[in-house]
């Protein structure tokens, strides 16, 4: 008797398209899923890329800097990297770096926007600053370092991306003056 049960259970078709759709369906939504954090990942990268550039080139180009100039080049970083949220999940830093006297540089001032982590790897304000490889300033001059820090949280698939904090800085010489002081 069970065995015949079995056997009409295996000899009965219906229902057979719904059990595959459903398969395919697991399948498919994971793909969906892994594509959007993917996604997701390669844009933030783009616009914390160009949040730094950005924001130094904006720094880089006042002739000279108040306290309030900052404070609106940040809020222009937030709309840089929208719809992103660096100002909860992220953190831009400014830094003044100059060589003076034949003195190693130094980090004239620092100021950072943004609730995420991250603290700079050019120093920290009248400390002795670490240049990238490859840059060097002569004595007199000046640069303006701006790093972004975004900590990426996947949505859908942490199996896919873990989280992990996403860094780009961009480094440009100021156009018009030394910026090596903000005036209140």
């Amino acid at each position: 008797m069970l065995h015949r049960l079995f056997q009409a259970l295996g000899a009965d078709r219906r229902g057979a398209l719904t059990v595959e759709v459903a398969f395919a369906m697991l399948v498919l939504s994971g793909l969906l899923m892994s594509g959007i954090e993917i996604t997701r990942y390669v844009l933030l990268n783009q616009k914390i890329e160009r949040a730094s550039s950005s924001v130094a080139d904006l720094v880089a180009r006042a002739e000279v800097l108040a306290e309030a100039d900052l404070a609106d080049i940040f809020v222009a970083s937030n709309f840089v990297v929208e719809p992103f949220d660096i100002a909860g999940q992220g953190r831009v830093i400014i830094s003044s770096i100059s060589v003076s006297g034949g003195a190693p540089a130094e980090v004239n001032w620092q100021r950072s926007f943004g609730a995420g982590s991250g603290s700079s790897t050019f120093g920290s304000e009248d400390g002795a600053a670490t240049l990238p490889s490859g840059f060097s300033l002569n004595n007199g001059e000046s640069a303006i370092a701006v790093e972004a820090f975004y900590d990426f949280v996947p949505m859908f698939a942490p199996e896919t991306i873990a989280a992990t904090q996403i860094y780009r800085y961009s480094v440009l010489r100021p156009r018009f003056g030394s910026l090596t002081s903000v005036s209140p």
